[in-house]
């Protein structure tokens, strides 16, 4: 008898486990992909993180450039206009330079941050910036930016 109910109850517990959301979403997945559910737009990130500097989450938004040297970032378009990067966690994937437009979900971490001269100027190089674009970066930047540890193209 208390075979049978050892085994009743591992059977519960497999079936617990078994039948949670881990629904993909549907289209191109890159890294870990994106689970259905909680997907916030890009213009919610800053109220959805309050006080915190770091919050994990999941969002969607417009790609509006990608790393031209191997797809190593992207941006996405925000309401204000200014661009969020995005990067991909410890480089693990990256992005067809061919998503210009398309929409996109992530999975990862939101950081407010700021960015260096020198990190700047790099990221600018990567997007063929030319030498005097690259010149005019003099001051650090305050930004929002993503890390992705995965990405599906929606569209």
């Amino acid at each position: 008898m208390k075979k049978i109910l050892l085994s009743l109850g591992f059977c519960a517990l497999s079936l617990c486990t078994l039948a949670q959301d881990t629904t993909s979403l549907p289209g191109k997945s890159f890294g870990n992909g994106v689970s259905a559910g909680n997907l916030l737009p890009v213009s919610k990130i800053e109220s959805a993180m309050g006080d915190q500097k770091i919050a994990e989450m999941k969002i969607t938004g417009e790609v509006v450039e990608v790393c031209k040297k191997k797809g190593c970032w992207m941006t996405l378009k925000t309401p204000t206009g200014e661009a969020m990067r995005i990067t991909f966690k410890d480089y693990a994937f990256f992005m067809p330079m061919d998503i210009v437009g398309k929409k996109v979900a992530l999975d990862g971490i939101a950081k407010k941050q700021t960015i260096s001269v020198e990190t700047l100027r790099h990221y600018a190089e990567d997007a063929h910036k030319s030498a005097a674009e690259v010149a005019k970066i003099t001051a650090p930047k305050k930004e929002l930016a993503f890390e992705a540890k995965g990405v599906v193209i929606l569209e």
